[in-house]
């Protein structure tokens, strides 16, 4: 069974083709920049190296054309026909209370994703664009839709409630959704998996460090509290988000800056978090170099930063009632050793002690507490794609049945 994964971001289409039988990844590629005159497709065979070609100005549905043509290309294509594709998956960012798990898509689930834009107005348009012309274009082949926030909706009241007039919750929806539900689904399931114990016996924390950084406290299998809310600014701090912030601060920069509500929130957005405190960039990696050359924002900047997760990671072991592992995953969580040291220091009373030899290198997917640490830490990358895929083929399958 060949499932196509789709992922439609503001200016992107990134897609990977997965032969369900091993779950192996046979293409991934993506079309950038589309809507501008540069828009190219980048596509990469597996165990066969990539290919790229500029294709001119395009629009989603053109961009999605050229990719599906690209996959039943006769010299580096790796289908006959597009009907040997069973199922394509999409991801989409914001499920509200409407969607609990992945979904197949009707009419009535195209409107309902619709409704749930004005929570994520800058992700779930273009995801909504990407099922559409999807739709259009392959219109014979189920489609699935799989929400960031699903994992989400198993939170407590008392979790996702904020201290406002309640009725802002019923007549509006605010409350605190959480992102990156696919990712946490992913490592979670592994990481019981790799630990050798059912995931419905473990208390679970789960970090998700990437350009945006989200963390989640999952108790057998079930998440109860996760650090984004009703959008992505809220928890921890990130490349270029500000995180959890005194709620006054938007009304005292209008005032003493003179700039608008939707400039403040700007620059919580797109010149705070790790960017911000250090004036020099939102990249990790960046910010290692110039801390190692002595530069003291880039130290502030990644001190803040550790110091939030390690916060969350206590309020989230208290949360459990108790913690069997800590998970690190996403960009910055697999390949900062630097992060990960100081996201765990000071957490020993907990039970939480890293094997420092272990933390610095090793396999990408590895354990690194320590012999006879209580609490065990693992890094296991994530594989967003692979979830959809597996949801995608799971709901395919019931509805030919």
């Amino acid at each position: 069974m060949l499932v196509l994964v789709i992922n439609a971001g503001s200016s992107s289409i990134k897609f990977q083709l997965f032969n369900m039988e091993d779950e192996s990844c046979q293409v991934r590629g993506l079309v950038d920049r589309i809507h501008s005159s540069e828009s190219y497709l980048s596509y990469t065979v597996t165990n066969q190296g990539q290919l790229g070609k500029p294709l001119g100005a395009v629009d989603y549905y053109q961009a999605l054309e050229r990719i599906v043509a690209s996959l039943t290309e006769p010299t580096a294509g790796v289908l006959h026909d597009v009907t040997e594709i069973s199922a394509v998956g999409h991801r989409v960012v914001h499920g509200g209370e409407e969607f609990v798990a992945s979904t197949l898509i009707t009419d009535e689930v195209e409107k309902a994703i619709e409704r749930c834009a004005e929570l994520a107005p800058l992700h779930n348009p273009p995801n909504l664009m990407g099922i559409r012309a999807s739709r259009r274009l392959l219109p014979d082949i189920p489609q699935v839709a799989v929400f960031d926030t699903a994992f989400h909706q198993t939170l407590p009241e008392h979790a996702f409630c904020y201290a406002i007039p309640y009725e802002l919750y019923r007549q509006l929806g605010v409350r605190r959704y959480g992102f990156h539900g696919t990712s946490f689904r992913y490592v979670c399931g592994r990481v019981a998996e790799l630990m050798g114990q059912p995931l419905a016996s473990l208390n679970l924390v789960a970090c998700h460090l990437g350009n945006g950084c989200s963390i989640a406290a999952v108790r057998e299998g079930k998440c109860i509290d996760t650090s984004m809310g009703l959008t992505p600014l809220e928890g921890l701090v990130m490349g270029t988000r500000a995180g959890d912030i005194d709620p006054a601060l938007p009304a005292f920069l209008t005032e003493k800056l003179g700039i608008n509500l939707s400039e403040a929130m700007d620059l919580l957005n797109r010149r705070s978090g790790l960017l911000g405190l250090s004036g020099l960039s939102s990249d990790v990696r960046d910010l290692e170099r110039a801390m190692s050359q002595g530069d003291h924002r880039a130290q502030l900047a990644l001190k803040v930063y550790g110091y939030r997760v390690r916060k969350y990671i206590g309020a989230y072991a208290a949360a459990l009632g108790g913690l069997d592992a800590v998970v690190f995953t996403g960009g910055v969580g697999e390949n900062s050793a630097w992060v990960r040291a100081e996201a765990c220091t000071g957490l020993e009373f907990l039970g939480l002690v890293l094997d420092a030899q272990r933390n610095r290198q090793g396999d990408p997917e590895r354990f690194i507490h320590a012999a006879g640490a209580r609490v065990q830490v693992w890094i296991v990358p994530t594989n967003e794609e692979l979830m959809i895929a597996r949801d995608t083929a799971q709901i395919a399958r019931r509805h030919h049945h």
